[in-house]
């Protein structure tokens, strides 16, 4: 995946924005054209982090996906903003104090030996049956994770026991994420 140009992750922000503020306001999300913004995007995946004055508010995505396309960008904004079982759903009042980050993910690649983990480039899947489990990248930073640590949270999400990363039935995999949002500095 090649860096996404700064002009364009302006008009992916504008998107998420919208979709967020038109879920929140109920109405109809603008129309976006995939040919009028940009090239389709090469991606496994796609985030949406909400944060309120820093405090994570919601967060939401989908992986496995070839291309980045508007409507999943948008359904995963709006989503984020209203469908994260942590959180209440944003409300109006709080739309012009919200920061939006956007991560776009590369490849999942399994790994075979945890050696192959490198904390705050990577983010972690884990799957064992049917559960699973995702941590994006900048999870593992913000929280000043080790990578046991992180191994050990990316379980809990997945539901699993905190060391079932240990167990030859789980596998790990990991990816990069191109994260970008509206301020830096939260």
């Amino acid at each position: 995946m090649s860096e996404i140009p700064e002009k364009i992750r302006a008009v992916l922000l504008d998107i998420a924005r919208d979709s967020i503020k038109s879920e929140v306001e109920g109405k109809a999300a603008m129309r976006y054209d995939n040919d009028d913004a940009f090239e389709p995007i090469e991606a496994s995946g796609v985030f949406v982090t909400i944060k309120n004055k820093g405090e994570l508010r919601g967060c939401i995505g989908h992986i496995h996906q070839e291309v980045l396309t508007v409507e999943t960008l948008k359904e995963v904004a709006a989503s984020a903003a209203a469908n994260d079982p942590r959180f209440n759903s944003v409300i109006e009042d709080e739309l012009n104090d919200i920061d939006i980050e956007i991560t776009v993910l590369t490849p999942f690649k399994k790994i075979g030996s945890t050696d192959e983990i490198e904390v705050g480039k990577h983010g972690l899947f884990v799957k064992c049956g049917y559960n699973q489990g995702l941590l994006l990248p900048q999870v593992a930073t913000e929280n000043n994770f080790t990578k046991t640590e992180f191994l050990e949270h990316t379980c809990l999400k997945a539901g699993l026991s905190m060391d079932a990363w240990k167990e030859d039935k789980t596998d790990i995999f990991i990816f990069s994420g191109e994260v970008f949002g509206e301020r830096t500095d939260n």
